[in-house]
């Protein structure tokens, strides 16, 4: 199994990330993509890549970050990438939904690691929180490349949009939750061959009687493979089924 998008970096894993990943791996996940959200955190997502085969490291500044960035953000994130010739860069995107966001400072640094990705032809991996216009809009003036929209939120009608420019979209956990039934639902208008799957772990935590480590104070990456067995139940499939398309739609959106 695969999952798109985590952040295994993240401090909450730190006292027991070996064994974390070991517990993920003992249930059938064997490809963690790992992304990065700002300079701070860029150097632990290479150590894991450099010291775990099974992670892809992606390395990007968060719009919940940008204000933070250095002057040389751009150089460094340049660096990275090429240290890493298979990392994508992410996790990028727009986010209208956080405190006094500045969508007009965050517009630009988005575009400009988009730009970093088409020019080194790595995959793009896209946070979008309540700014689906700007992104769109942002979107058709930049040169055309796959990309993910992680834990998809956006409306029904603005699939098939995506879809065209190249979007991918990926289910969490989180989305099994009965108070979310309706963005689940959102994901049956996407088509088989433009679904991924994710836990973003250690974060948007499945509901509790789902989870299948309760004593963990936060989503432990294992939980993936309750994602699978769920969705395959939703569409009509086999979990052996499910894993041979994720899989393929995984190399498509990487390449």
């Amino acid at each position: 199994m695969i999952d798109a998008h985590c952040h295994l970096q993240d401090d909450k894993l730190a006292s027991a990330l070996e064994q974390v990943i070991g517990e993920a791996m003992d249930r059938g996940i064997d490809t963690f993509v790992v992304n990065g959200t700002s300079e701070k955190d860029w150097d632990r997502v290479a150590d894991l890549a450099r010291n775990h085969r099974q992670i892809i490291p992606f390395f990007g500044l968060h719009p919940w970050f940008v204000a933070d960035r250095s002057v040389d953000w751009l150089q460094r994130l340049t660096v990275f990438l090429d240290e890493f010739p298979d990392a994508g860069v992410g996790e990028i995107g727009l986010d209208r939904w956080i405190k006094n966001h500045d969508i007009d400072q965050q517009m630009p640094v988005f575009e400009s690691q988009w730009q970093l990705a088409n020019e080194k032809g790595r995959p793009i991996c896209v946070h979008c929180l309540q700014a689906w216009g700007h992104l769109e809009q942002c979107l058709r003036s930049l040169p055309g490349k796959n990309f993910l929209l992680h834990s998809y939120s956006g409306s029904r009608e603005m699939v098939p949009v995506f879809s065209k420019l190249g979007g991918y979209f990926s289910i969490s956990g989180y989305f099994l939750k009965p108070e979310k039934s309706a963005k689940l639902e959102i994901f049956d208008s996407v088509s088989d061959d433009r679904l991924l799957l994710e836990t973003d772990a250690p974060e948007m935590g499945l509901p509790p009687e789902q989870n299948l480590y309760p004593g963990e104070n936060f989503n432990h990456p294992a939980n993936l493979t309750v994602v699978y067995e769920a969705v395959a139940r939703r569409i009509g499939m086999s979990k052996s089924e499910l894993s041979s398309l994720v899989e393929k739609n995984f190399r498509n959106w990487l390449n």
